[in-house]
């Protein structure tokens, strides 16, 4: 399931996305707009920030504007971001691997099954960006 965080990311970068891409938002307008608690959401968009998807402007006319085009920004980049693996086992994730205790993958097939998941999740994730969630009338 995604967390709330990753939740909210989603719903803020769809809203900048659906908004003049020259114009700084303020995050106490996203916060109103898509009903997310206000000090939860600084703490995302600065997350954002430090990896490079968003930009900040101070003073009059300020806020937070796109670092990159929305239709750069893949989905799987903001889940990995806001709260890790996208796999559902340590042992087969490919950026945060762990092997799992007592176990040999070579004839787990449980490592086999959930490698098949990773590789549908990540043949979506990677290839969907903000600017497809943005274009959806679906609301997170």
């Amino acid at each position: 399931m995604l967390s709330m965080k990753t939740q909210y990311a989603f719903k803020a970068l769809m809203y900048m996305a659906q908004q003049d891409k020259q114009r700084p938002i303020l995050i106490a307008e996203i916060s109103e707009q898509k009903t997310i608690p206000l000090k939860f959401l600084e703490n995302i968009l600065l997350q954002l920030k430090k990896a490079g998807i968003l930009d900040s402007k101070k003073g009059k006319g300020g806020g937070y504007l796109f670092a990159k085009n929305p239709g750069e920004i893949k989905l799987a980049t903001v889940m990995r971001l806001m709260d890790g693996p996208i796999s559902l086992l340590p042992c087969v994730s490919l950026h945060f691997y762990t092997k799992c205790k007592n176990c040999d993958e070579n004839y787990c097939g449980l490592n086999r099954v959930m490698l098949q998941v990773r590789d549908a999740s990540l043949a979506i994730l990677e290839n969907k960006t903000v600017t497809d969630i943005a274009g959806n009338s679906i609301i997170l």
